[in-house]
Formats: structure tokens, C-alpha cells, sequence
């Protein structure tokens, strides 16, 4: 359910523009993506920080991109979010010694704190590589060619996090069956 959830907005915003064009799939992420928050909110009463910056930056960006009648601020919009990402995990890690990943993750995961740091890292350069591969392919090719990457580009978070996950298995404590 939550995967379904997940990928209900970027769905219906390639069905969208495959059946219309780029700005009618524009409005449809966005009133997809009120949706999705609005039941992951009714469901987990709160939203994430990732969660509001996500659908904070697809109302502004899709606001642009509809109001100003140019695609290239829907096309930039991961760039920025993912840029942010890594530029906040960097500061938070280096700068002000937190790690937020064991913040936001802490409670449903105990690792050794060399596992966390080196997860923020890692999470670090996933974000650049994100931000650099969609900014690359938002500049050098067509719309077409920039929502097809953002179907078939789900791929690489899928594949990072299954990584992430091979990981730290070794690392995670099995709960012990009471008696």
C-alpha cells in the first residue's frame, strides 16, 4: 500500500502528460501529490520534513510552470529538492555534528554510530548524483525524453535502497523470541 502510495503521483502525472501534455500532467502532480499527503497525514497523523519540502516545492515549482507557462520549472524542481537534501545532510553532519538520518531513523533502527555516518554519506552522494542526473537531463533533452526518466528513473532510488539495505542487514539486532 504505502509503495502504491508512493508512486500514485509520478503515475498519474506520465499517464497525464502521455494523454495530454506537460501541463495538464503538471496540475495532475500537483492535486496528485494534495492526495497522497493528505492520506499519508490521515493515516500516520504527521508528515515528514522530506514529505512537506516535497509537496511544498511541487505546488511552488508546478505554480511557476503553469502560471509562467514554462516547463522548465517542473523539469528543475527534483534538482533543487535533492540539492537541498544533500546540502542538509552536509551541513547537519559536518557543520553542526548531527546526523540526521539517525535522527529521523534512530528509533526503528539500532547500528553502530560508523554505520550511521557512513549511511548520511552515502545518502549524501545519492542526493547529488539525483540532483546532477536530473539536471542534466532536464538541460540536454527533450520533455518527452524528461518524463520518461522520471518513471523509468524511480529505478535508482529502488536500487539504492535495496544497497542501503544489503548493507546494514549485518548489522541490525534480531529480536529474541519470549518465552
Amino acid at each position: 500500500m504505502k509503495l502504491l502510495l508512493d508512486f500514485f503521483p509520478i503515475l498519474l502525472f506520465f499517464g497525464a502528460y502521455k494523454l495530454a501534455d506537460i501541463y495538464t500532467a503538471t496540475g495532475v502532480l500537483m492535486a496528485a501529490t494534495v492526495v497522497q499527503m493528505a492520506v499519508i497525514y490521515a493515516m500516520e497523523r504527521k508528515l515528514q520534513a522530506m514529505q512537506k519540502a516535497t509537496l511544498v516545492l511541487i505546488l511552488l515549482f508546478g505554480t511557476l510552470t503553469l502560471v509562467l507557462h514554462d516547463d522548465r520549472f517542473i523539469k528543475w524542481k527534483p534538482t533543487v529538492l535533492y540539492g537541498a537534501m544533500a546540502f542538509a545532510l552536509a551541513v547537519a553532519l559536518w557543520a553542526l555534528k548531527k546526523n540526521f538520518l539517525k535522527m529521523l531513523l534512530g528509533q526503528q533502527l539500532e547500528l553502530p554510530e560508523r554505520i550511521w555516518s557512513r549511511l548520511n554519506v552515502a545518502w549524501i552522494g545519492y542526493c547529488i548524483f539525483m540532483a546532477l542526473i536530473n539536471g542534466y537531463v532536464a538541460a540536454y533533452f527533450t520533455t518527452e525524453a524528461w518524463v520518461n526518466f522520471k518513471l523509468w528513473g524511480y529505478a535508482f532510488p529502488i536500487v539504492f535502497l535495496v544497497a542501503q539495505g544489503l548493507y546494514i542487514a549485518p548489522y541490525l539486532k534480531e529480536d529474541k523470541p519470549t518465552a
